[in-house]
């Protein structure tokens, strides 16, 4: 079962183990947290891979496109410094998930990259890899929004990392190798 990194409420210095209770602050994290306890309930051997920020697949996500838009002057947008997440690339995770099918894994396992960034960086990232100007980013603080939303929700990945052949890179290992 596939769930997310936004199960927390983003409160902690640091990374969230799978050992942290969920504490969501958003509707989708709720969601995701009641769709962990009735998989769990339902098959207690079941695995629950936690992830965050998916991207590098076949078509850019939400985050990448806002991000390639804005650089391009086709949409106004704003990145948030102070949201911290741990982008985790799409043929990445699926590798981990086919080697994980492969172990008698249970329970719940975070599986993102290794590097916790702001959306702001994640979204300068993804704009020089593209090779576009970074100048139209612009940055903005989640907590002055007024939108409840979680802030660090970086995930600790080391219990997944130990299990599998190849963990997941960091986006910036991934992402400043494709700078054209």
């Amino acid at each position: 079962h596939l769930s997310t990194d936004v199960v927390f409420d983003g409160d902690r210095a640091g990374r969230y183990t799978e050992d942290d209770e969920p504490s969501p602050v958003s509707a989708y994290g709720t969601a995701k947290a009641e769709s962990e306890r009735r998989v769990l309930a339902i098959a207690p051997h079941a695995l629950v891979v936690r992830t965050s920020l998916l991207y590098g697949g076949p078509v850019p996500g939400s985050h990448e496109e806002t991000a390639l838009e804005a650089a391009q002057g086709e949409r106004e947008a704003v990145f948030f410094t102070d949201e911290i997440r741990c982008p985790t690339l799409l043929p990445d995770l699926a590798d981990v998930l086919l080697d994980l099918v492969r172990t008698d894994a249970s329970g719940v396992l975070h599986v993102a990259g290794p590097d916790a960034v702001s959306r702001y960086e994640f979204a300068r990232l993804v704009v020089r890899a593209a090779g576009l100007p970074t100048d139209r980013l612009r940055p903005a603080r989640s907590v002055d929004s007024g939108l409840v939303r979680p802030l660090n929700c970086a995930l600790d990945s080391s219990r997944a990392a130990a299990l599998v052949t190849t963990p997941p890179r960091g986006v910036r290992e991934v992402l400043e190798g494709m700078v054209q």
